[in-house]
C-alpha cells in the first residue's frame, strides 16, 4: 500500500534516489544487480534522507538496451527477481517511508514482444501490424523515409529481407530491437493504460515515463533534413517528437494517476528546451519533467543562471517546479564532467549541494552521493548498444556500485566468490565505497546526509517552501546566485579566486570558508537571512 499520511503534492520537493538495480546491488551472485539486493541495501537509502526511489527497468526483457527493450510491461524479468520480490521491496520501502517510481517504456517496445511478434506474422494491412510503425517502402532496398537511429545507422528494417511481396519496413528510432509503438492506433493508448493501472494498483507510487516527449511521429512520417545522430539525439528530427498530439495521452494518464488515492505520480524525460518541455508539465498533464537542458551543462556560472531563468519562466507559467538532476545513467559523470581529479571532484560535491538547495524537486543518481568519477570501460568489455552501432558508450557511468574498502565480491557490489561484475569495476574503485566514505565525515555522502537534514529542519521553520521560485544571477568573481525565497539562497563559486557571499548565515558549505569568510573557488554554500 502507499505510503500513508503523506499530502499528495509530496513529489513538489521531493529529493528521488535513482537505482540501476543491474548496477546497484547484486543479491544472487551471478554479476548483475537485483531485486534482492536493492532489499538488501533500502536501509542505506533511508539513511541518506531520500524521500524516495526511482528504479530503471526490471520488467522481462532480452536486455538489448539493458532493460529498456521491454517484452512484459507486467512482469519482473528473472535476472532481477519476481513479481513477489519486487511486492517485498516495495512493502519495505514503503514501511521505510520511502516512495517508489518505476520506469514505463511507451515510446518502443523488444522485438520479442508478443504483440510484436503477432505483428510480425501477420499480413501488410492487418490490425497486428497497426500496432506498430510498419510501412511500404518503394522497393526492397529503399526503407520509407531517411530518418536516421539516435543509436546510428537507419530507424528502418525491413520484415523479411527474403520477401518478394512483403516490402515492409518496421520503425525504431532507437536499435532495431526496439520498434516503435503507433501511438496513432488507439489500441496502443488503451494498451498502456492497462500497464499503468497493472503497477498503480499494486501500489507504486509513480512513473517515470521514458522518452516522453517522442510517442508521435509526424503524420505521413515525411522526411526530415536533422541528422538523427548520437550525439544530438531525437533534437535534430523535429519529425520524431514534441508532436502535439501527445499532450493528449498525458492528459489521459494524469486523469488515470489522479483517480488513486493518494494521486499517483507522472515524471517525464522530456528532452526538450525549457520553453518546450514546461508545457508537458501543464495542470492536466504531467507533474514533472526532468531539466535536462541544465543537466547537461558543464561548469559555467552564466549558462547555469541563463538556463535556470528559462527553468523559472516555465513554473511561473504552467505552476510546476523545476526537477534538477547533474547525473543519470544516460550521462557523463559530474566528477569527470567538470574537470575530473581534485578540481572535479570539488565540483561535483558544489553542484550537488547546489542542486539540492534550488527550488522544486531533485534527483540523485546512484554513486553520484560517493562521488563517484567516470569509468574507462576497455572496449572489448562495454555493452551499451550505442557503442556498437553509432560509437558512444555510456557504461562509464553504470559500473556496479562499490560498497566495501576491500575487493571481494566486486568491493561488496555481489557476495564473495561470486561471478565477475556485468561490467568491470577498477581496481582502486574500494576508495569510492560506500564503507570509505562512511569513515570520512568531509566525504561527499556525509555532504548528502547533511544536506537532506538540513533542507527538512529549513522547510519545517518554513524557510524554504514547495512553491518557492528562483532568482538568478552572476556577481562578481564568477558567483552564481539563486535566490530561491527572500530568506534563502545558493551559491557557487564558479570563479578562479575566492569571493564574498551575500549577507546572511551560512548555514552549509561544500568546502570550508576561507579565514576571510569567503567560499573558496569550485564550491557551494547555503545562505539564510534573518
Amino acid at each position: 500500500m502507499p505510503i500513508p499520511g503523506h499530502h499528495d503534492a509530496w513529489w513538489r520537493d521531493a529529493v528521488i534516489y535513482q537505482v540501476y538495480p543491474r548496477s546497484f546491488a547484486d543479491g544472487d551472485g551471478d554479476g548483475v544487480g537485483d531485486l534482492a539486493g536493492l532489499l538488501t541495501r533500502l536501509p542505506y537509502l533511508a539513511s541518506l534522507g531520500v524521500d524516495g526511489v526511482w528504479i530503471t527497468p526490471f520488467q522481462p526483457s532480452p536486455q538489448v538496451d539493458q532493460g529498456y527493450d521491454v517484452s512484459d510491461y507486467c512482469g519482473v524479468d528473472p535476472l532481477f527477481g519476481t513479481l513477489e520480490q519486487f511486492d517485498y521491496v516495495l512493502d519495505a520501502a514503503h514501511t521505510s517511508g520511502l516512495r517508489v517510481l518505476l520506469d514505463v517504456v511507451p515510446n518502443h517496445c523488444s522485438d520479442q514482444h508478443p504483440l510484436f511478434r503477432a505483428a510480425i506474422a501477420a499480413a501488410p494491412g492487418s490490425p497486428e501490424r497497426a500496432m506498430f510503425h510498419l510501412e511500404d517502402g518503394p522497393d526492397g532496398d529503399t526503407p520509407p523515409n531517411n530518418w536516421r537511429s539516435v543509436f546510428g545507422g537507419p530507424a528502418w528494417t525491413r520484415v523479411d529481407p527474403t520477401s518478394a511481396t512483403d516490402l515492409q519496413w518496421y520503425l525504431h528510432l532507437f536499435s532495431p530491437a526496439q520498434p516503435d509503438w503507433n501511438w496513432r492506433n488507439p489500441a496502443v493508448g488503451d494498451y498502456f493504460e492497462g500497464v499503468l493501472r497493472f503497477w498503480f494498483d499494486r501500489g507504486v507510487d509513480g512513473v517515470r515515463v521514458d522518452v516522453a516527449h517522442a510517442l508521435f511521429k509526424a503524420d505521413g512520417l515525411p522526411d526530415t533534413t536533422g541528422t538523427g545522430s548520437v550525439v544530438d539525439g531525437l533534437r535534430s528530427n523535429p519529425q520524431v517528437s514534441d508532436q502535439e498530439e501527445v499532450h493528449g495521452v498525458y492528459r489521459r494518464w494524469r486523469r488515470v494517476a489522479d483517480s488513486y488515492t493518494p494521486g499517483r505520480v507522472l515524471v517525464g524525460e522530456v528532452n526538450l528546451d525549457p520553453h518546450r518541455a514546461a508545457r508537458y508539465t501543464r495542470h492536466d498533464e504531467l507533474h514533472q519533467a526532468f531539466a535536462f537542458t541544465f543537466a547537461k551543462l558543464g561548469w559555467d556560472p552564466e549558462a547555469w543562471a541563463r538556463v535556470g531563468t528559462e527553468l523559472e519562466a516555465g513554473r511561473r507559467e504552467h505552476g510546476a517546479p523545476p526537477t534538477w538532476a547533474l547525473e543519470n545513467h544516460d550521462i557523463v559523470r559530474t566528477v569527470t564532467r567538470f574537470g575530473g581529479g581534485t578540481r572535479g571532484t570539488a565540483r561535483a560535491r558544489a553542484g550537488l549541494l547546489a542542486v539540492l538547495g534550488l527550488p522544486g524537486g531533485a534527483y540523485l543518481y546512484q554513486g553520484q552521493e560517493l562521488g563517484l568519477p567516470e569509468v574507462e570501460v576497455p572496449p572489448d568489455a562495454r555493452q551499451d548498444p550505442m557503442w556498437v552501432r553509432g560509437g558512444v558508450s555510456r557504461d562509464g557511468a553504470r559500473i556496479p556500485l562499490p560498497w566495501t574498502v576491500a575487493p571481494e565480491g566486486s568491493f561488496g557490489f555481489s557476495p564473495a566468490h561470486a561471478e565477475p561484475p556485468w561490467l568491470p569495476t577498477p581496481a582502486a574503485w574500494g576508495s569510492h565505497s560506500v564503507e570509505a566514505n562512511e569513515h570520512d565525515v568531509g566525504s561527499s555522502l556525509h555532504l548528502v546526509r547533511t544536506a537532506l537534514r538540513v533542507r527538512k529542519e529549513l522547510a519545517e521553520r518554513g524557510v524554504l517552501s514547495p512553491d518557492d521560485g528562483g532568482t538568478w544571477r552572476v556577481d562578481d568573481g564568477g558567483l552564481l546566485i539563486c535566490e530561491r525565497s527572500a530568506r534563502f539562497l545558493v551559491a557557487v563559486a564558479m570563479g578562479e579566486e575566492p569571493v564574498r557571499l551575500p549577507e546572511g548565515d551560512v548555514v552549509l558549505a561544500s568546502l570550508p570558508l576561507t579565514f576571510g569568510g569567503l567560499l573558496p573557488p569550485d564550491a557551494a554554500a547555503w545562505v539564510v537571512r534573518r
